[in-house]
């Protein structure tokens, strides 16, 4: 009969329970569709460039502009997959302002139609280009998400106002990953993500419950900018000197962040759980006072 392998240094040797697993970075990571066929859209119109060079002065501009709008329009593409992208993440969203990925189908559809006409030179079928590259490329990256998800019942100031924080705590983040860049250490960054990755488990909570703002407001405000200033700072001195004083302080200071991030998460969790008990047992005594009971 097959046995799992232990011994006196395992990690269950002699009944010792194995440590609890930890979160990483990529847990619920998905692969992003900012790429791939988004890349394409940047690279099929290039030939435009040298068609314009090769024309009269009319092919010119019409193959520099068609350029510039196929080329506007995947950026626009790719923009508005990295904002649904963002919008599917949370579970409490407002949609985009701009309806991104629409412009560039749109735009798709002009640039093809600018570029059939500098070819052709009649109306036809550059009309018949922008049709279709405007439906293709609709069909093929879809719409821009265009109503606000999990707002039902939810004062949309507090939302608004959770949303103003929670995106100026990303920033901070962004600015801690940028620091650490310029370290060049692959493990200082890994541990600064498992420690991003604790933090943004606070910012879906305070999303999907926006009455937590108020006990997160720290949290995401004036911690993450003294952690962002001592990223900042490390990096400094590390790219310098390799200080590893100045290292073990640093990883102890995220140690410190990610148990404070995590235990104010799961505060706010069970406060959730306490709201729901009262909630429950309110509706029992409200029930039990209508003297209306279900036969046995």
């Amino acid at each position: 009969m097959a046995q799992r392998f232990g011994g006196p240094h395992s990690p269950d040797g002699k009944g010792q329970p194995l440590p609890p697993a930890r979160k990483g970075a990529f847990q619920g990571a998905r692969r992003t569709r900012a790429g791939g066929r988004v890349n394409l859209l940047f690279l099929a119109p290039l030939p435009l460039a040298w068609a314009a060079f090769t024309t009269g002065p009319t092919g010119l501009v019409l193959n520099l502009g068609a350029l510039g709008t196929l080329l506007l329009a995947a950026w626009l593409t790719r923009e508005g997959l990295i904002a649904q992208e963002a919008y599917e993440a949370r579970k409490v969203a407002r949609r985009p302002a701009f309806p991104r990925k629409i412009a560039g189908s749109l735009l798709t559809g002009i640039g093809l139609g600018i570029a059939g006409f500098a070819a052709a030179g009649e109306f036809m079928a550059p009309a018949a280009y922008a049709v279709v590259g405007t439906v293709l490329h609709f069909l093929a990256f879809g719409p821009d998400p265009l109503r606000d998800k999990g707002a039902e019942g939810i004062d949309t100031f507090q939302t608004d106002r959770v949303a103003r924080a929670v995106d100026e705590a990303e920033k901070h983040l962004a600015a801690m990953s940028d620091a650490m860049l310029r370290a060049g250490d692959r493990q200082l960054m890994a541990r600064l993500e498992r420690f991003q990755t604790v933090a943004r488990d606070l910012f879906r909570t305070v999303e999907n419950d926006p009455r937590d703002l108020t006990a997160a407001r720290k949290y995401l405000s004036v911690y993450l900018l003294g952690a962002r200033d001592a990223t900042v700072k490390f990096t400094e001195i590390w790219s310098r000197n390799r200080d590893p004083q100045a290292r073990t302080d640093y990883e102890a200071l995220l140690t410190d962040l990610e148990q404070n991030f995590a235990a104010r998460t799961q505060k706010l969790l069970l406060d959730d759980r306490s709201d729901l008990t009262v909630e429950i047992e309110v509706l029992r005594e409200r029930l039990d006072r209508e003297g209306v009971h279900p036969q046995e």
